[in-house]
């Protein structure tokens, strides 16, 4: 049933229906949603936020809130703070630092150490997190910052480690017994070494004691008390009362200087510069006598003559005084970095005054803390990269080596070079490209880049100038017209062309002319080619007689070209022509010969050229034929080259500049960082002359017009590159403390740097790159001076103190006197000693011991000054006293020394040279600036320079002195060279060899020759040939061209018949012509040369046997070329000749074959030809280059089947493809030889601090690093990267520190007292050695550097037991530093070290008074962990030791795990009382070694019964019997083991049953040795029978045997 259905109708009304609803309300809750967002018109305090609270009964279900109880209702709206983005600006989260960490359990309880911690627990760390206004800190809601960031965390886990037990170190050994006869005592103790940490045990008692007992008896009386006079500690230094003050009327017992009233000092000094206020007191110490036993004693049994002091004047103690704590300075980290790395602040404070009489020391004046660790709410810091400028030039001369005879011209160089770029460190503005390394930004300080610099130097290639080549000149060609469609009557050039093979590079300059012309007359432009012309045939099928021949012609233009025949009508040759077919009987002339060679190139007036041709007869005529005509007829001569000798050509002139065309349209173009683009199309104009050759200019119509070259061209115009420069660094940074009255006004730099230099007119660069100031004057640094007052009169302790002591009737004795201290200006103004302690130095001492002289005292009077110096160096002068009244008259008076005498100063010092010498030091040639780009190589690196050797300056004393006392630099110096590094010295190139072939591929050789080998760290001689070493070969390939040359034949002369003189003689006969060596020309053989120069083997005969034909005969032409073989070689295959009769002969007559056949051979009638190529030659480089890109080349040629090199043209007839050689092949191809960089090292960087400030091994560096590594054949780094020079040798001052002397107590035999030492002024030379002198302690600074106050003090209290006094050990050493560890690793950064004192009794009746042990410890680095582990040694019995190990070895105790402790005793019940047993780690009675257990029936040890060895059954006969032995008990026990069953439980026979065995066959040889020697004669012999002895070492168990 639902809740809201109950009704209930009573008479009590409404009280029943309020315990209904009271009923109902106990299982309904209010749930509420979360906060919506603050609404207000306006952002801050004033807004309001609501949220959802509806009722829910405890099962979950919704219900009307009236069930709910309306008093417990939560509020459903509240106040709220409005937050805008600007308030992100205002607010910002802060946390305190993170507290301990404790253990903590859910309801946040300190929970309890569990005894199960193995390494550590998990503990709580927490922190204070609030929203504060940056403004002024203070705390706001938290939800205004949750608004821009979550709240930090407030908790953190962390470990704590397990508690650490104190570990002691093991017990000294005992002491000696503390009396020397009787009864005493004697102790031993121990030190801890670590403490307990994170609630681990206290530290065990560190002292043992206990009786001894000396067997000797005490002499009477010596065991009697014994009496000591103890003092006690000084009291704390107090004031005397003012009623005694007063009562004194005295000013000295004013011990405030503080002015009083009266005092007109109040009316000049302003109070806060008052002076110094010291005040001194009275201390005072108890004296008291002690017996042994601790008890005290009457005075007099330990008083005698020296009484002790028991009052003395002090200084009332004074704390240091340090002003407020400054402002927290800003954080060091003002932006975001990676990591969790922090930032500092530090805040500090000064001291207003310092400690006096015993009060604190100053404490730290500078405080430091860690912010913005995280970086949360900080900007990202800003990052930084390397930006380059742009390459300079590429330069080759830093490549080439010292003998390179092109350094004298460096402009022709070319080929691989160097090129260098300056870097420089710039804030990264955004993603970094290519492209924006180029952008111009604000230089920074390298440090800032982190990455690796990019690379200042690369390689380079400058283009090597290409001279043109061209070929050789064609013939000349006929004489035409210009224009052969409008031709000119008697006007015409014949022209001859070259064309280019090698186009140039615009360096190399231009190409010479290519057409070259000669006018000539009557120019012809077609003309008729004969082609073929057929054999001379007889008319009307008649045998001889006239006849024709028909001849296949073409017309043809001056190029070549077939045309109609139209045009060469007006020419005169015929394609049908008349011969005549010679009869039986006419004579017989051969064909003409070839015209001969043109006897000149051209023709003048006076010569024109001549060339003629021959036939001969042979075959005479017969009767009535047609005779032979006569010799003048058989030669015929005709003009040739009949055009003038004057060529003219057209000369033209290198193109000009390209300059800007306004006609041409600009094309759109950008500037790009390597200045490859362009901006726009200009023109280029060159000047055209026509030149007549060997005489200069002539008019343009002597050259052919058709030919006239180009005078202008277009071009590209190449951008404008305007100067780039990054702005100017800032300016570097100005001191920000004062200055000192004699230094010079500081000054600050800033630098700018081009990144790109001006190019093709841009805009140039700045000519400032570098700018100084100075520095704003900054304020003089202020001049302090301590002024000190007269010492006040010396101030003893009150009468009231001394009254009732011994000598106290007369106000005399030691005492302390003081004095004021100021501080002032140099101006002598008055100001706080703050400046003074700042400035000026350690403060003057305000308090000094002084002396009220007594009665008995010796009066003297002050010391006088010292006596003038006049002998000066060597001499002394003294200061004098003297004693005044009765004092003259007192023999102990006359003790005091009266006269005090000391060296004069003297000022003579003796210089003398210490140390090696330093390196050979360079002067410092500063690389120069050429538009701020680094020129390479401008560091000097060998030549003169300077050495230095340390100087050290003593004065006559031998103490060391500042080296300028002896009037020198502090320096001897030494001029030193540095060698310069000689490079691998090579003659030039020889001359390339002859082809070793004239025809065909051959090789050339050029060489050097070493001339002198590298040294000093010059470059190498790396090339040398591994045979010679002396030389350096090069290779390439050559080839003789096999058409250069040809053989030239004459035409045959007549034929001669033998033994006939008539020329009409038919018959045999000889023919000879001159065979000479040609060169070839494009017109045919030329010049004559050397028959060496051509191929003997293709010589053509000089001589033949000839027929000179009769009358009738048959007549026969000259045989005709041979026919071709087919490719294969083959006897099957054959070639062919043929001839053809010219006359028929007469009937009955009749001619010779007409064909001649001969088979194809091989390599004698019918060749292979095949192509070669050659090996590549080395790389060839440009005469101009020094490294870089160059040419490899290898030659192509054919080749004979035989082996001999031809022409490529039968390998070309042949059809052989060139591409069957390789795939793809080439006859060239670049290559690359490797740029000969030398290293290139930094500037030496400036010289470092002096490594010791004093001293004489100070010394200076400097260093230098590579820049850029060896290449090639480069010349090697220098392993010489750091250079050293000595330090000024100045005197190193030191305060020395004597032992601590013994403890020091005045008049009394025991108590406290003090250790004093002596500290000294020492000057040395940096190794405190015996040769330390001691100087006045203001050579000395006021406190040594890393002495602390502690350490500083000359006098600390000690005590000296009395005898039977409980008292504490001196503390003991610091220990090792011992680092905490959870597995293995580092907990904290910071280790512990510990000493400790124990303590020490003396009697035991007075251990009751006895202090408590006391240790302490300190902070220290580099510590180690230690883990600790038991040991124990072998059982002794049923006991061992155990003990604890650290893992350094050390036993301690403490450390080591109880759970894991070894048991140090065994213990077994029943006890082990059997003979041979003991009680085992199992608590069970085992047996020793060689013995068996036997058990009872119950379990336990009946005895041990001992297990046979073999070496018992070896034993001695002789010595067997003493060796087994047994005792009675033993005897009994062994033979209680023995049982009549010969079997053990497994099967196996028993030990004995072995024994009785042997026993019964060593028994039966003994019975019948026996026998033997009872029954043998006896022989008379001395010595015992030999046989004897083997039985008896037999026997023998002695080992050694």
């Amino acid at each position: 049933m639902h809740l809201s259905t109950l009704s209930v109708t009573t008479n009590t009304g409404c009280a029943c229906t309020f315990k209904i609803r009271y009923l109902l309300n106990l299982f309904f809750i209010f749930p509420v949603g979360q906060w919506g967002r603050c609404i207000s018109e306006e952002c801050g305090p004033n807004g309001v936020q609501s949220r959802t609270v509806w009722c829910v009964h405890i099962e979950g279900w919704t219900t009307h809130h009236s069930y709910c109880k309306y008093e417990e209702r939560p509020a459903i709206q509240r106040d709220c703070f409005k937050v805008c983005d600007w308030h992100q600006e205002i607010f910002e989260w802060d946390f305190s630092k993170w507290g301990d960490c404790v253990l903590r359990t859910s309801s946040n309880k300190v929970k309890p150490r569990t005894s199960t911690c193995v390494t550590a627990q998990q503990g709580l760390q927490h922190r204070k997190v609030h929203c504060v206004r940056k403004s002024n800190r203070s705390l706001v809601l938290d939800e205004i910052c949750e608004f821009f960031t979550p709240k930090p965390a407030s908790d953190q886990a962390c470990l704590i480690p397990c508690p650490q037990d104190c570990v002691v170190s093991e017990f000294s050994t005992w002491s000696a017994c503390s009396k020397g006869c009787g009864k005493g005592l004697q102790h031993r103790v121990r030190s801890v070494l670590s403490p307990p940490l994170y609630g681990g045990k206290s530290c065990p008692s560190l002292t043992e004691t206990k009786g001894c007992d000396i067997q000797v008896s005490c002499l009477v009386g010596e065991d009697e008390f014994q009496y000591s006079l103890k003092v006690g500690p000084w009291s704390d230094c107090r004031l005397p009362h003012q009623r005694q003050v007063w009562q004194s009327g005295k000013p000295g017992l004013n011990f405030s200087l503080q002015p009083s009233e009266k005092n007109p000092m109040k009316l000049l000094i302003h109070e806060h510069f008052k002076p110094w206020d010291v005040k001194i007191g009275y201390q005072t110490r108890h004296v008291r006598c002690t017996r042994n036993d601790g008890k005290n004693a009457m005075l007099s049994l330990c008083t005698h003559d020296n009484t002790p002091t028991i009052f003395q004047s002090c200084v009332m103690p004074r704390d240091c005084g340090v002003s407020e704590w400054s402002e927290w300075s800003s954080c060091s980290k003002t932006c975001q970095l990676p990591g969790m790395s922090p930032g500092y602040r530090s805040r500090n404070r000064f001291i207003r005054h310092t400690a006096v009489g015993g009060g604190r020391d100053c404490p730290a004046l500078e405080e430091k803390a860690t912010c913005n660790i995280g970086g949360e709410g900080l900007s990202e810091c800003p990052k930084y990269v390397w930006k380059t400028t742009d390459w300079n030039e590429c330069q080759v001369t830093p490549l080439l080596s010292q003998q390179d005879r092109r350094r004298s011209n460096q402009s022709i160089l070319c080929g691989g070079g160097i090129q260098m770029r300056e870097v420089y460190c710039a804030q990264k503005t955004g993603e970094v490209n290519k492209q924006d390394l180029k952008e111009v930004s604000r230089p920074v300080d390298h440090s800032l880049c982190t990455e690796p610099p990019p690379v200042t130097s690369q390689l380079c290639n400058i283009a090597c100038p290409v001279e043109c080549l061209v070929s050789a000149w064609s013939s000349w060609r006929p004489c035409m017209p210009e224009n052969c469609e409008d031709p000119q009557k008697n006007r015409g050039f014949k022209v001859r062309r070259r064309h280019v093979v090698g186009e140039p590079t615009a360096s190399a300059g231009k190409c010479p002319h290519l057409i070259e012309a000669i006018l000539c007359e009557d120019p012809v432009c077609y003309h008729w080619d004969l082609l073929e012309e057929g054999l001379c045939m007889a008319e009307n099928n008649r045998t001889c007689g006239q006849g024709f021949y028909n001849q296949r012609i073409l017309c043809k233009n001056n190029q070549g070209e077939v045309v109609s025949d139209e045009l060469c009508k007006e020419s005169s040759l015929h394609s049908r022509s008349t011969c005549e077919v010679p009869c039986p009987t006419d004579c017989v002339l051969s064909e003409w010969s070839e015209w001969s060679v043109c006897s000149r190139s051209c023709s003048s007036k006076n010569a024109e050229g001549k060339q003629s041709r021959t036939r001969s007869i042979i075959a005479i005529s017969g009767e009535g034929g047609k005779p032979c005509p006569s010799s003048q007829a058989l030669q015929e001569w005709r003009s040739c080259n009949d055009h003038g000798c004057t060529v003219f050509y057209w000369n033209v002139s290198p193109w000009g500049p390209c300059t800007e065309d306004t006609l041409v349209t600009a094309l759109n173009a950008t500037v790009s960082w390597n200045g490859e683009a362009t901006c726009s199309v200009g023109v280029q104009i060159r000047q055209v002359h026509c030149i007549r050759n060997k005489f200069g200019h002539v008019p343009p119509k002597r050259c052919p017009e058709n030919s006239w070259p180009e005078t202008f061209q277009p071009c590209l115009l190449p951008c404008k590159k305007d100067c780039i420069v990054t702005p100017f660094s800032e300016w570097t940074s100005c001191p920000t403390t004062c200055q000192q009255g004699n230094s010079s006004t500081a000054k600050q730099s800033r630098y700018r740097i081009i990144i790109q230099k001006p190019d093709n007119g841009g805009q140039e660069c700045p000519d400032t790159l570098y700018e100084e100031r100075e520095c704003e004057t900054l304020s003089v640094c202020p001049v302090y001076r301590w002024k000190t007052h007269k010492w006040h009169h010396c101030i003893l302790a009150p009468d009231y103190v001394r009254q009732g002591t011994i000598g106290a009737a007369e106000a005399c004795g030691s005492g302390l006197q003081s004095r004021g201290v100021m501080c002032k200006t140099g101006d002598d103004q008055h100001v706080d000693i703050i400046g003074c302690l700042k400035w000026a130095g350690p403060m003057p001492p305000l308090v000094q011991k002084c002396r009220v002289p007594c009665r008995d005292d010796c009066m003297l009077t002050n010391w006088s000054k010292f006596s003038p110096c006049t002998a000066g160096c060597g001499s002394t002068h003294s200061r004098r006293r003297s004693l005044v009244g009765k004092s003259k008259k007192k023999e102990i008076c006359q003790k005091h020394p009266l006269v005090e005498t000391k060296p004069c100063p003297c000022d003579k010092y003796i210089s003398q040279p210490l140390g090696n010498w330093s390196d050979c030091i360079l002067p410092e040639d500063k690389v120069s600036l050429q538009l701020g780009m680094k020129v390479q190589g401008g560091i000097k690196v060998c030549g003169q320079g300077v050495r230095y050797q340390a100087v050290a300056c003593y004065d006559r004393n031998k103490r060391l002195v500042n080296p300028w006392l002896c009037g020198n630099s502090g320096y001897i110096e030494e001029t030193c060279g540095v060698p310069c590094p000689s490079d691998c010295k090579l003659s030039e190139w020889s001359n390339w060899s002859p082809c070793s072939k004239s025809c065909g591929s051959g090789i050339q050789i050029r060489s050097k020759w070493l001339r002198e080998k590298a040294y000093n760290g010059g470059r190498p001689c790396l090339k040398l040939d591994v045979k010679n070493q002396a030389q350096v070969y090069d290779r390439i390939p050559c080839y003789g061209d096999c058409s250069k040359y040809s053989w030239t034949a004459e035409p045959w002369s007549f034929c001669r018949i033998n033994n006939s003189e008539s020329m009409h003689s038919c018959g045999e006969g000889v023919q000879t012509r001159k065979v000479r060596c040609a060169r070839n020309t494009a017109d045919g053989p030329g010049q004559i040369v050397e028959d060496a120069l051509c191929d003997f083997s293709e010589k053509p005969v000089g001589d033949r046997q000839c027929s000179l034909y009769c009358p009738g005969d048959c007549v026969m032409s000259d045989w005709g070329q041979w026919s071709l073989c087919p490719k294969e070689c083959n006897i099957l295959n054959t070639r062919v000749r043929i001839r053809y009769p010219i006359r028929l002969p007469v009937e009955g007559k009749t001619c010779p074959e007409t064909s001649e056949v001969e088979p194809c051979i091989l390599n004698k009638n019918c060749f292979h030809f095949y192509y070669n190529l050659t090996e590549w030659s080395s790389c060839q480089l440009n005469d101009k280059a020094v490294c870089g890109q160059g040419l490899k080349i290898r030659l192509l040629d054919c080749v004979q089947s035989d082996g001999k090199s031809v022409s490529l043209k039968y390998c070309e007839k042949m059809g052989l493809d060139w591409n069957g050689l390789e795939s793809p092949w080439h006859l060239s191809m670049h290559c690359f030889v490797e740029c000969p960089v030398n290293c290139q090292l930094s500037e030496w960087s400036s010289w470092s601090e002096c490594s010791h400030t004093c001293g004489l091994e100070g010394q200076m560096k400097r260093t230098r690093h590579v820049l850029q590594k060896t290449h090639g054949e480069g010349r090697p780094c220098s392993s010489h990267l750091t250079q050293y020079r000595p330090c000024l040798v100045k005197p190193c001052y030191s305060w020395v520190f004597s032992e601590w002397s013994a403890c020091k107590i005045e008049g009394a035999q025991c108590g406290d007292g003090f250790k004093v030492r002596n500290v000294s002024c020492v000057v040395h030379d940096g190794t405190l050695s015996e040769s330390a002198k001691v100087v006045e302690n203001e050579m000395c600074d006021n406190k040594a550097v890393g002495i602390n106050d502690i350490e500083w003090e000359l006098k600390i209290p000690c005590s000296v037991p009395c005898p039977g006094d409980c008292h504490l050990t001196e503390w003991s050493s610091w220990s090792s530093c011992q680092l905490i560890c959870l597995d293995g690793k580092r907990f904290e950064t910071t280790g512990h070290q510990t000493r400790s004192r124990a303590v020490i009794v003396q009697a035991l009746e007075n251990q009751d008074n006895c202090p408590e042990q006391i240790w302490e410890g300190r902070p220290c680095t580099g510590g180690t962990c230690h883990e600790y582990e038991w040991r124990s040694s072998p059982w002794n019995g049923n006991e061992r030791s155990v003990w604890c190990v650290r893992s350094d070895g050390v036993n301690v105790t403490g450390g080591c795990s109880l759970l894991n402790q070894p048991t140090a005793t065994r213990h077994c019940n029943p006890s082990c009382s059997k003979p041979y047993s003991f009680c085992t780690q199992g608590g069970v009675c085992g047996c020793e070694k060689g013995f068996v257990e036997v058990m009872t029936p119950y379990g336990f040890l009946d005895y041990c019964a001992k297990i046979p060895m073999p070496e018992e059954k070896k034993a001695d006969v002789k010595t067997n019997v003493g060796k087994n032995k047994l005792s009675n008990s033993k005897f009994q026990a062994f033979f209680k083991g023995w049982s009549i069953d010969p079997f053990d439980p497994d099967g196996k026979p028993k030990v004995w049953v072995y024994g009785i065995s042997a026993a019964v066959g060593v028994l039966i040889i003994f019975i019948t040795v026996l026998s033997y020697l009872i029954c043998k004669k006896p022989k008379h012999q001395t010595r015992p029978t030999p046989q004897q002895k083997p039985l008896t070492l037999a026997y023998d168990g002695d080992m050694d045997m």
